[in-house]
């Protein structure tokens, strides 16, 4: 039995380009490409020894739980799907399918559907906290590989491979998918540079948290049955991640915002239902007020949405989407953050 509690988290993400082309089958036929930067918001795991032969799993942020006896693997609970799915998986890989009498707590500052990777980075923040209880030699790769593998596989749910090299790693990233490996390009850019992307972005949460799996799924399905325009579209929204990430490292923010407008365009062709009434009122509240481009973060549907403003229109924009009487959500600020899923130990 441990002396210590486990403790770790990971960041959040937000998808600046290529979202979608991350998404099997296209990343195995075409190969993906996706420019993605974390932000100081995180999501958090701890793991605590227990000394009665129970397991207990915790979701603190949306109150739910379940506590029973200890066992070698857990059958999916509702709200706890990501606890079981990396406890058994640990378990099964790397503790000889002996069980481990444990207490796991997650929360996140994100809400799950919010389009800034939470249920991924949930899913890294556990076995980033499960590696430091059990001492496992897991480099970044090899985790998020693992966290990708778990949502994936295991319990079977949709989606790309981005959020989980992301909430891994940390920092800006231009990120390469292929069928058999991820390649991670870590951009360095100067520091003003960094603060001038900062000072130009707005987070609007706009009150929905939305199912992204029926999006995702009607995508891969365009893609496998080789819908023209859907098919198309993917094709510009991987040409957008070059030029964006190309505007980004020249410092060049007017290419970003003209590049971030055309994959927007682009976005929405892929799938139905990536926008909608209420997110088409969004951005034209939003370009009308002074934007200059705009997307959602994520599969689409609903979350987050991001605009690229100059900082001076900043304030005016902010103003106009909190005031609007049309609109649900809120405006949150936008810091990013270097730093990748990290863990500690606290004695008890």
């Amino acid at each position: 039995m441990t002396s210590f509690i486990a403790r770790s988290r990971a960041p959040l993400r937000l998808g600046l380009a290529g979202g979608g082309t991350d998404v099997p089958p296209y990343s195995d036929q075409f190969g993906g490409l996706a420019l993605n930067v974390t932000i100081e918001k995180f999501a958090y795991a701890s793991i605590a020894p227990r000394d009665d032969a129970r397991i207990e799993l915790v979701a603190a942020d949306t109150d739910i739980s379940w506590r029973g006896p200890v066992a070698p693997e857990l059958a999916t609970r509702p709200g706890l799907a990501l606890h079981v799915g990396v406890y058994n998986r640990i378990v099964r890989d790397f503790n000889g399918g002996h069980p481990l009498a444990v207490t796991i707590t997650t929360c996140s500052e994100a809400p799950p559907g919010s389009g800034l990777g939470s249920s991924s980075t949930i899913v890294v923040a556990l076995v980033q906290a499960f590696c430091e209880l059990l001492s496992l030699p897991l480099g970044e790769y090899d985790i998020a590989h693992l966290a990708h593998d778990i949502e994936r596989v295991d319990l079977c749910l949709a989606g790309g491979k981005q959020d989980q090299y992301a909430a891994t790693f940390g920092g800006l990233n231009f990120m390469e998918f292929y069928g058999d490996r991820v390649i991670v390009n870590p951009l360095r850019i100067k520091q003003e540079t960094k603060a001038e992307m900062e000072a130009s972005l707005v987070l609007y949460f706009t009150g929905v948290s939305r199912e992204s799996a029926n999006i995702i799924k009607e995508q891969s399905a365009n893609v496998a049955n080789g819908e023209s325009d859907p098919l198309a579209a993917l094709h510009e929204v991987k040409t957008e991640a070059v030029r964006m990430k190309e505007a980004v490292l020249r410092g060049d923010f007017h290419a970003f915002a003209r590049s971030m407008a055309d994959a927007w365009e682009s976005k929405k062709r892929m799938a139905r239902n990536i926008s909608n009434p209420m997110i088409d009122e969004l951005y034209r509240v939003a370009i009308n007020a002074g934007a200059k481009a705009g997307k959602v973060s994520g599969a689409g549907g609903g979350g987050f949405m991001m605009f690229f403003v100059d900082p001076i229109d900043r304030p005016r924009v902010m103003r106009t989407l909190s005031a609007s009487s049309q609109l649900n959500g809120h405006v949150l600020n936008c810091t990013f953050t270097d730093i990748g899923a990290q863990s500690w130990r606290k004695k008890l």
